[in-house]
């Protein structure tokens, strides 16, 4: 016969109350606005992807999602503010290669972890990258590109938006895997790079399609290859990096969204299946064709990851390469 044992009940009463207050607290959220914060400059490159699917995230809960850029320091004051936040699913901070996978490895110091300061919520967007070339550079594909660097004394030049960017970690890989002299030319951001390249005072450059198709089909650059994986559907007949003859070399730039670390799974569950859906509406994926991009999605267990192997994928070149960025 089993004796009432009044002590077991209330103790197994007191451990039961606050698993059913997240699973109510996650069945009711959002039940305020959120705020979304981007920790790059407005009107960037995030800013293309995450106001539109912000506004989608609004119409769906019901509130308003309040998008705050907090740029500054290559992304990291953004990433501190969100990472100091409590964990209630009410802060939400769009990351990106520059954040969780190249900035761990050039920055002695970071004011955030990558990965112990923040829950994974769902890989949002995986952008292709394109080298291109000035029409005055007469390599017209990789392989002749590779050859006239190796032959060319004092090698080619390669701009970037700035050391220990995602452009200039892309050329830094093409120069270790090619065995090629190039220079490396930094810039204080892509416009200013992108002004040279297309005045011919610098060779060539690891650009993403958004900001390099327009020169492209105006005649003003060359388009040799896009760096990910497959081949970008807006320009079927440019090849990859890899099929030109370089195995194994893949460079996307991509984008995904965190909560504050301890955020209750069942709020991340939820927004990551509400986010999944969003990324496979028409209008978000032909924003993404137009600008070379496409959707990621997936589990929070594949962006966390992702964000480990490329984290270990950058820290390679970064070492290899010695770059440092105070």
């Amino acid at each position: 016969m089993m004796l009432f044992n009044a002590g077991n009940l209330l103790r197994a009463c007191l451990i039961a109350v606050p698993a059913f207050a997240v699973v109510v607290q996650a069945q009711s959220y959002p039940a305020k606005p959120v705020r979304i914060i981007i920790p790059f400059p407005p009107g960037g490159n995030t800013d293309i992807y995450a106001r539109p699917i912000a506004a989608k995230m609004g119409e769906l809960y019901g509130h308003q999602m309040v998008v705050d850029n907090r740029p500054g320091a290559g992304g990291s004051i953004g990433m501190q503010i969100a990472a100091a936040q409590p964990p209630d699913g009410y802060t939400l901070v769009w990351g990106s290669t520059s954040t969780h996978g190249v900035g761990p490895n050039v920055y002695k110091k970071l004011p955030y972890d990558a990965v112990a300061d923040f829950e994974p919520v769902i890989l949002t967007v995986i952008a292709q990258n394109i080298l291109v070339v000035h029409p005055s550079v007469p390599a017209k594909n990789v392989r002749e590109l590779i050859a006239l660097a190796k032959a060319k004394r004092g090698g080619l030049s390669f701009a970037s938006s700035g050391n220990g960017t995602i452009s200039h970690l892309a050329g830094e890989l093409f120069r270790t895997m090619t065995a090629t002299g190039m220079v490396h030319v930094p810039y204080k951001g892509s416009s200013p790079a992108m002004v040279d390249l297309l005045s011919g005072q610098i060779d060539l450059m690891f650009d993403s399609l958004s900001s390099s198709l327009p020169q492209v089909r105006a005649g003003k650059l060359r388009a040799l290859a896009v760096t990910g994986a497959k081949r970008y559907p807006g320009m079927p007949d440019l090849p990859t990096i890899t099929e030109s003859g370089l195995k194994g070399f893949e460079v996307t730039t991509w984008l995904a969204i965190w909560a504050p670390a301890r955020t209750p799974k069942e709020i991340v569950g939820k927004l990551n299946s509400d986010i999944n859906k969003i990324l496979l509406q028409p209008d978000i994926l032909r924003l993404m064709a137009d600008n070379g991009a496409e959707p990621g999605g997936g589990s929070p267990e594949r962006l966390g990851a992702h964000v480990k192997s490329e984290i270990a994928k950058w820290g390679a070149v970064v070492k290899a390469a010695n770059i440092k960025v105070e």
